[in-house]
């Protein structure tokens, strides 16, 4: 089969696109036919060794598929050759065959098209942990989500409007990606360029929330954002933090904590796959079935060749991705 192959940890141009052995599916694995795959941001730091977990090598990154199941191993049940099926896994699926835990698959709507799956995979899944688990979102509450244009922000974006959320705030940087955000349903965009950042995003979410403060903050970005966004949080917020696009971890400031009682929590989505598979295979389910509903659509703005992975890395790293890239082996 093809593949991306790491060989050694660094640069993503030196990792190559070529012929490689087969995966071999183990007893509790389905071998997987796959027609689409998700490019996201911690495929960076994973080739480039700066990732929590680093793979053996060689190995292929990525971290979520949708295909066809083509083999099933001898320990599995409720799985056949032929079903369609989305995967979750820490590395492997920028490939032609993908070689997973049965556990980690999901079965497909029977009209969902293959690149729709793979959207909904690893931004989708970690937008409704933060925010269900981490942020425990009720009907009526105000969602502000930094990056909002962004793959993690769009689905958060789209997941809180679902969720019943009555207002949703997004911060991204420039115009054209707050164009993308207001067509995913945010009720008021803001600049996170904007030189009173500090004051401004306060004084902004304050404006559409009546005085009042926003209840929950999805924070994949970090740096100066994180800092103002704690600012606007309502009495008894919280915040989810998910990672740190703009390459600045930020420190929090334990006094806003203290005078309104907030909550600053962080989420490693790959834990619960790992720790609790039931909550993700149902999580994937809810998902699934909000996008039966048409309550989610997500954003793909481009559809590469497998090929084509540096550019879809490269574009990710320096922010010029909105919403979704599918690479398509």
């Amino acid at each position: 089969m093809k593949a991306v192959r790491v060989t050694a940890f660094g640069p993503v141009a030196e990792a190559y696109y070529g012929e490689v052995p087969d995966p071999l599916p183990g007893s509790d694995d389905l071998l997987i036919d796959v027609k689409a795959s998700e490019a996201n941001y911690p495929d960076l730091l994973v080739m480039e060794g700066k990732y929590q977990i680093k793979p053996p090598l060689p190995f292929s990154p990525g971290k979520a598929a949708a295909g066809i199941v083509i083999a099933v191993g001898a320990n599995v049940s409720g799985f056949r050759v032929g079903d369609r099926v989305a995967a979750q896994v820490e590395y492997g699926a920028y490939a032609q065959k993908l070689a997973v835990p049965a556990h980690s698959c999901f079965p497909l709507p029977a009209d969902m098209p293959f690149d729709v799956a793979a959207a909904l995979g690893l931004v989708y899944q970690t937008s409704y942990f933060a925010l269900v688990n981490r942020a425990a979102i009720q009907p009526g509450d105000s969602v502000l989500v930094l990056g909002a244009s962004g793959g993690v922000g769009s689905a958060a974006v789209q997941l809180a409007r679902a969720l019943g959320a009555s207002v949703v705030i997004g911060g991204v940087l420039g115009d054209e990606n707050a164009q993308v955000a207001t067509s995913l349903g945010c009720d008021r965009v803001i600049d996170l360029a904007r030189a009173d950042l500090r004051d401004g995003l306060r004084e902004a979410v304050y404006d559409v929330t009546c005085g009042r403060g926003c209840d929950i903050v999805i924070d994949p970005v970090g740096g100066n954002a994180n800092a103002a966004a704690l600012r606007a949080l309502a009495w008894c917020g919280r915040m989810v933090i998910i990672g740190f696009a703009s390459g600045e971890i930020p420190t929090i400031k334990a006094n806003y904590l203290l005078v309104k009682n907030i909550a600053v929590s962080g989420l490693q989505w790959s834990d619960y796959r790992d720790r609790e598979p039931g909550k993700v295979r149902a999580a994937q389910d809810h998902i699934f079935s909000l996008w039966q509903a048409g309550k989610l659509a997500p954003y793909i703005s481009r559809r590469l060749p497998l090929e084509q992975f540096v550019e879809a890395l490269e574009d990710l790293r320096h922010s010029r991705v909105q919403g979704k890239v599918i690479l398509q082996p």
